[in-house]
């Protein structure tokens, strides 16, 4: 728009910058409908789920680290468990991190239980019990950054702070019509945030990106905000899917007098260090009998798992299978134990 200076001269209004340029669905009138809109369709249509229950700050920080990279399906098989084992952060921070480790086995990226643990730990030592209230507080903790403070400050202590996960992200980039960096996409987010209800709007923005918004065919139709975006579908894909690579692995199960033979991973292990899983076998030109195959995938490799049953001993500890469930078995030592019916 131009304006006329002091002086008499025709000069232009700066231009916007970042994701408001251009834009307006950001206007201060069209940020209160979508807020309404979205809200409205949270309070009615949400996902009944079991960390929703209250704004319990333990509960709470429990289920956002579960849910770090891991589907909704298996938190909600894991979280009940976890808790009965562990009911407070008192009882998290005095277990030992073996127990911890086991009652985490099927959700994967254990680092992260054990940050979990060491948290619960400074909670308690350092804090008397007390639970951070806000997301600078939150991020001192060990294992928690930016989205993860920003979610437990904002859903159990009502903090006005934007959250952004993966599911923001692509609801963001389709409202507005084109790619985001980081920053913008956080611009973003802190704009339309409800100042009134800024736990329940951050849970609004991600359940959107989860259940209707959802990458590949998004359900443009059942969208409660489908009239402030501007895609109505998906983006241009700009980038190469990651390439997914294969390897195949053997197994040997020696499962004999109710024991089960295992090793566990070297402390030094780049990946799920010492915990417990069947023996691999090294091939020496000699393809043995396969007793067991199924399909395990980690990060961008699929596995062909193969499985031999042996009843020769060797290297590892044997272990009762009424124990098996207190000893922190690896995902893949778990599937193969199922899948051969002994756990």
């Amino acid at each position: 728009m131009a304006a006329v200076s002091a002086q008499g001269h025709i000069t232009k209004k700066p231009a916007e910058t970042g994701p408001t340029q251009g834009k307006p669905f950001l206007e201060a009138r069209a940020r209160s409908d979508f807020r309404r809109r979205l809200l409205a369709w949270y309070d009615a249509h949400r996902r009944e789920l079991p960390w929703r229950k209250d704004r319990d700050p333990y509960r709470v920080w429990l289920s956002e680290i579960m849910l770090q990279q891991t589907r909704v399906a298996a938190v909600i098989e894991k979280y009940g468990q976890f808790l009965d084992l562990f009911p407070t952060v008192e009882h998290l921070a005095t277990a030992p991190q073996p127990s911890v480790l086991a009652a985490w086995s099927g959700l994967g990226y254990y680092r992260r239980a054990r940050a979990l643990h060491d948290a619960a730990g400074v909670i308690v030592s350092e804090r008397g019990g007390t639970f951070p209230a806000t997301a600078e507080e939150w991020k001192e903790l060990p294992g928690i950054g930016k989205y993860t403070s920003a979610a437990i400050a904002s859903i159990a202590f009502g903090e006005k702070v934007a959250v952004v996960d993966g599911n923001v992200e692509r609801v963001a980039e389709r409202l507005l019509g084109r790619r985001l960096t980081s920053a913008e996409v956080w611009e973003f987010a802190e704009k339309v945030l409800s100042l009134e209800r800024p736990g329940d709007f951050n849970q609004a923005m991600m359940e959107l990106g989860a259940t209707v918004c959802v990458p590949g065919r998004p359900k443009c139709l059942v969208c409660p905000v489908a009239g402030a975006c501007v895609t109505k579908g998906n983006l241009p894909e700009t980038e190469k899917a990651q390439r997914t690579s294969k390897a195949t692995v053997f197994y040997a199960l020696d499962c004999r007098d109710g024991k089960v033979r295992l090793r566990q991973r070297p402390k030094a292990a780049a990946v799920m260090p010492l915990m417990w899983e069947l023996p691999e076998i090294t091939l020496n030109g000699v393809v043995p009998k396969v007793w067991l195959r199924l399909k395990h995938s980690i990060t961008t490799t699929n596995y062909d798992v193969q499985v031999v049953r042996d009843t020769g001993g060797g290297a590892g500890k044997r272990f009762a299978v009424a124990r098996l469930g207190r000893i922190p078995l690896t995902g893949l030592a778990r599937k193969i134990l199922r899948a051969a019916e002994i756990l």
